[in-house]
């Protein structure tokens, strides 16, 4: 039967798992649709729930194939315009993109050439070798060769594409939970490929495609968690004047959040009830089952009908207050949080360091304490005991080489948003010193310290902060939000020595020993990424004078930076640190400043300024 004879075909509708919707499949994007969008909570959250799925059946010891009795995962529905054969994706191009992304990293990390080699057939293929990518968007080609490669790709005036899919790629290698490596990643990305499913629904025609688009996205839109919970307690309010009124309440806080973002209601009302009412949280082990504050993340409307008695609602005016005392409270505070995250606040500025590391568990754990008759400075000084924690916490794992993400650290949050609920200041700032103070990691407990593939930005955010402590103390203006920022126009980890073992053959006999303390947080600056391609592959007693014009950490090398600096003198002689001058920059010189930046980690990070922010 020839095309033109064929029948006009049905729309289809089909599960997929990713390795049938990518192998030997290529999708095309037509030029009016939308660019690749996704920020890095949308990245981190699909990866923590992709792990959290994973690890609720997979246990250490078991055979590759028990994986084919894993859970599934369903990651949602992509709708296709078949154009005689050729694939146009009209809906979910941000999770194909994503996902792609994802392979490609799990590629890099994987050990086994035949898994390897499974994983890249859903990346690409060859013809007349030639590779072309399944996904395939012209101008994104040679940013994706350059990930698959492992090659730097430079973003400067990119497509706004190719800068999110190299920023999305980073978020990808840092949020990449640790309990995942290692012995465990075989076995994840074999679930991943077979275990985790789409619903490809294929139109043949772009008229038919973009009507289910419509169709799912504007026309019988289902009613959201939020939507449910509200209708819940509003009918369960019997006076109609009330009713009414808390109403009223609830759009208001509604319509607050969301100009924050999208998706920021749920996620508010998450954060409150986890805060306040999760007693439980799922074991991280094969068969156990869903608890308090997983319910919550999941179902939370479902959550507050089954817990009535717990939360108080056993009359109409209890459901009123429910919406009218403790969610409007709780909304407005997470807002707040939320802001404070987005943007450096005064009193507030652990909250954002604590969210440049997407550390998104801070919010319930922030409200945990807080309770509906606090005034506004006792809550504002709880919060500030509680992120000071968080923020020491964060980096005393990051100095010790400990994950950071969502599914390593919910646990533990859990058990310390349990445990401060309805505590004063005081209690709060004593309770936290005793758990630092009974860790067994501090930043004395690992004195080589380094930058490796995995913690590129973590360093830049931690030189950012000590650069920006230095300044600060010794009297000069804040510039963290410049050097955080990174890019084109933001900075760049400087190496001081550069990357030439054969200099230093005097002091390391292997080049593998050299790259080892060249890499040492002790020999890194942060510079504008301008400065490093200028200077960057210069001898140490040559690039030592171009550090005169640079900030106060890079400029403490050079004798200059102590004369004519009263600011910079009265803070060495007031902390105790021992900055000095460095003629020259051997392995002596380096350990004298690694163990300075541990000294000054240790200062910034102390354990005495939870007391400091309680008595503020």
């Amino acid at each position: 039967m020839t095309p033109l004879s064929r029948p006009q075909r049905a729309i289809d509708g089909k599960g997929r798992t990713i390795r049938e919707l990518l192998a030997g499949h290529k999708y095309s994007i037509d030029y009016y649709q939308r660019e690749y969008k996704w920020h890095q909570k949308q990245v981190a959250e699909l990866i923590d729930d992709l792990a959290d799925k994973f690890l609720e059946s997979h246990e250490e010891g078991n055979e590759r194939s028990a994986v084919a009795e894993y859970g599934h995962y369903f990651l949602g529905s992509i709708i296709i315009s078949d154009k005689d054969g050729q694939k146009f994706i009209i809906d979910g191009q941000q999770r194909l993109t994503t996902l792609t992304l994802l392979l490609i990293y799990l590629h890099h990390q994987l050990e086994d050439v035949e898994q390897k080699g499974q994983i890249a057939d859903l990346v690409f293929s060859q013809k007349y070798g030639k590779r072309s990518f399944n996904l395939d968007v012209q101008e994104r080609a040679d940013c994706m060769d350059a990930l698959y490669k492992g090659e730097e790709h430079a973003e400067a005036n990119g497509p706004e594409s190719v800068v999110n899919i190299l920023a999305r790629y980073d978020d990808i290698e840092e949020f990449f939970p640790e309990e995942l490596k290692g012995l465990a990643l075989p076995y994840f990305v074999d679930w991943l490929v077979e275990n985790v499913h789409l619903v490809e629904i294929t139109a043949y025609s772009d008229s038919d495609a973009y009507t289910i688009f419509e169709t799912m996205n504007d026309r019988g839109l289902s009613l959201t968690p939020a939507d449910m919970l509200k209708g819940y307690l509003l009918a369960n309010i019997t006076d109609t004047s009330k009713r009414t009124h808390a109403s009223g309440v609830w759009k208001e806080r509604i319509q607050s959040l969301a100009e924050i973002g999208k998706d920021e209601d749920a996620d508010a009302i998450k954060s409150w009830l986890r805060s306040q009412y999760a007693e439980s949280i799922r074991e991280r082990k094969r068969g156990a089952v869903p608890q308090d504050f997983d319910l919550v993340g999941t179902e939370f409307h479902r959550w507050v009908r089954d817990h009535e008695e717990r939360l108080g609602l056993t009359a109409s005016a209890e459901f009123a207050r429910f919406i009218e005392r403790d969610f409007s409270y709780y909304g407005r505070w997470y807002q707040r949080l939320r802001l404070a995250a987005e943007t450096r606040t005064s009193g507030l500025e652990c909250i954002h360091y604590n969210s440049q590391h997407n550390f998104t568990l801070q919010y319930p754990v922030l409200l945990a304490p807080l309770k509906v008759n606090d005034d506004e400075a006792g809550a504002l000084r709880k919060i500030r005991v509680v992120a000071t924690y968080l923020d020491i916490l964060i980096h005393r794992r990051i100095w010790n080489w400990r994950a950071i993400d969502y599914s390593t650290m919910q646990y533990a949050m859990f058990i310390i948003m349990r445990d401060i609920r309805d505590k004063t200041a005081a209690e709060l700032a004593t309770m936290l010193r005793e758990r630092l103070d009974g860790e067994a990691e501090t930043f004395a407990s690992n004195e080589s310290f380094r930058l490796h593939g995995m913690n590129g930005r973590q360093i830049h955010r931690l030189l950012a902060r000590m650069t920006d402590h230095l300044e600060t103390r010794s009297g000069q203006a804040s510039r963290y939000a410049e050097y955080a920022q990174r890019g084109r126009k933001g900075y760049e980890i400087e190496h001081v020595w550069a990357d030439h073992a054969e200099r230093h053959s005097d002091e390391f006999s292997h080049p593998t020993e050299f790259q080892e303390y060249r890499n040492r947080i002790g020999g890194l600056l942060l510079l504008p990424k301008s400065f490093n391609a200028s200077y960057g592959d210069l001898p140490y007693v040559d690039k030592r004078e171009h550090y005169v014009g640079q900030n106060l950490l890079a400029r403490s090398l050079h004798e200059r930076a102590y004369d004519h600096n009263p600011g910079f003198i009265r803070f060495i002689e007031s902390s105790g640190l021992a900055f000095r001058a460095h003629a020259q920059f051997k392995k002596a010189d380096l350990d004298t400043r690694q163990k300075l930046y541990q000294n000054l980690a240790e200062q910034i990070w102390s354990t005495d300024r939870l007391k400091q922010e309680a008595e503020s």
